[in-house]
């Protein structure tokens, strides 16, 4: 397996005019935002957008399926249908009508110029949709595949969030981020959207930046908490802990600009410890 670059990537970092998906600056926002959010992924993860079945993927896949899957990034008609997608099959049917998916423990078979290997994972299917909600691609993210019970697997992952970001790039690239890992997120921009939504609908945790308009992040928390003793708490602020020491009610926070491996500890302490700091 070769050695891969870690250094940060976007799709500003390659020449795509000569793919299939055409010049990265005429990419639709959704498209561009998943393909940074693949580019950096530790998984192995595959993007299939577009009726004509354009894939793009990152460099853990390449490392992974072998030569024959064409160069890193992609943005390529594949000629035979990937192993991912095949081993898919209604649930990949069944994202591209809106509905996330996780296959547990599931074969895959590359056929490597060194001869086929066969690995086990977990595939995590979440759909892609543009601005007017339509589905317009699928993400496919490889995990290791859990040894527990199917059961317990989901009940540790499917975590309900609710983010509340008032930037709208970065809330939809962190809703994205969750659904690839396997939780269901819901975004909004305001406050007040925040409360109508805790109010309709249950949520286990609550994902809020500490500045936003109308309301603080904080105000926003403790209205929340109020109504719901048993939501968790997570704050992203660009002050670190400085405007939250003061406070009494169990939380966890992270500095902007944060690691996915950060987000991904902070979700974890919330399956183990529902509640707590």
């Amino acid at each position: 397996m070769p050695d891969l670059d870690l250094s940060a990537r976007s799709t500003a970092s390659y020449d795509w005019s000569a793919t299939a998906l055409g010049d990265a600056a005429r990419w639709p926002l959704p498209l561009r935002l998943c393909s940074d959010l693949l580019l950096n992924s530790p998984l192995p993860t595959l993007l299939v957008w577009g009726p004509e079945t354009v894939l793009v993927f990152n460099e853990a896949y390449a490392a992974l399926a072998g030569p024959g899957y064409g160069r890193v990034p992609g943005g390529s008609v594949p000629p035979v249908m990937p192993p991912p997608m095949a081993a898919a099959g209604a649930a990949l049917a069944a994202a591209w009508r809106g509905e996330a998916g996780v296959l547990a423990d599931t074969a895959l078979t590359f056929r490597r110029l060194d001869g086929g290997a066969e690995n086990r994972f977990d595939l995590r299917l979440s759909p892609v949709r543009d601005e007017t909600g339509a589905v317009r691609g699928v993400q496919i993210a490889l995990a290791p595949a859990t040894v527990q019970p199917v059961q317990e697997a989901v009940d540790a992952a499917g975590l309900r969030i609710l983010v509340v970001e008032d930037n709208i790039d970065s809330q939809y690239l962190v809703c994205e981020m969750l659904k690839a890992f396997g939780h269901e997120a819901d975004g909004v921009a305001h406050p007040d959207e925040a409360l109508t939504l805790l109010a309709r609908q249950r949520y286990d945790v609550l994902f809020s930046d500490v500045s936003l308009p109308g309301m603080s992040g904080v105000e926003l928390v403790q209205r929340a908490i109020n109504d719901d003793p048993a939501l968790s708490i997570i704050f992203a602020s660009g002050y670190g802990d400085t405007l939250l020491r003061h406070l009494e009610f169990p939380y966890q926070s992270l500095q902007k600009p944060y690691e996915i491996d950060q987000l991904q500890d902070a979700l974890a302490k919330v399956v183990r410890h529902p509640g707590r700091r």
